[in-house]
């Protein structure tokens, strides 16, 4: 009888555990609980080792893991592979820390934005974007075509957002399926 009530616990806990999980978002293979902070679950995902090794080469780790609120628009290794060959190995370089920085912090934006919530603001618009800065300083916009919420840089370069809404303890990632470029 003892042994089936702890069975049946595990069983249950398990279950609960699994349910719970099931809330989590994948990023990369990888689950984003909302109680880490960005860069701790960003160095868990497959798919963002590029962002990740740039966020550390501008030194940037300590800025993305305090309190916030971020909203983090983070490009996939293959978006960073699209760019020109050699630009990532470039840009890597210390003697080009401030590009890279300047860059990074063109897809970061101090305030907490859900898709909802950038999905509304462009339905508020008049021109159908919704207009908004990064930390950087640099204009972003954000445009709903198709059903899918596409970021635009100052270029008028766009990224889809290929996975909305990853809470993080300290804000939210939205991964993006190009990098923005400042002008």
């Amino acid at each position: 009888m003892k042994t089936t009530i702890i069975r049946t616990a595990a069983i249950l806990a398990m279950g609960t555990a699994t349910a719970a999980m099931a809330n989590v978002p994948i990023v990369g293979g990888a689950p984003m609980p909302a109680t880490n902070n960005i860069v701790e679950n960003a160095v868990q995902a497959d798919n963002l080792t590029t962002l990740v090794a740039a966020v550390q080469a501008a030194d940037l780790v300590d800025v993305l893991a305090s309190e916030g609120p971020f909203t983090v628009f983070a490009p996939v290794n293959d978006a960073f592979a699209a760019l020109p060959e050699g630009t990532v190995d470039t840009l890597l370089q210390p003697e080009n820390k401030d590009m890279l920085t300047k860059i990074l912090t063109s897809h970061v934006v101090a305030e907490d934005l859900s898709a909802e919530t950038i999905i509304a603001r462009t339905k508020h618009s008049t021109d159908g974007f919704y207009h908004f800065n990064a930390v950087s300083g640099d204009a972003l916009s954000a445009q709903v075509k198709g059903g899918n919420v596409y970021i635009y840089d100052e270029s008028g370069n766009a990224a889809m957002v290929t996975t909305a809404n990853v809470d993080q303890a300290n804000g939210v990632v939205h991964v993006i399926n190009g990098v923005l470029l400042p002008k």
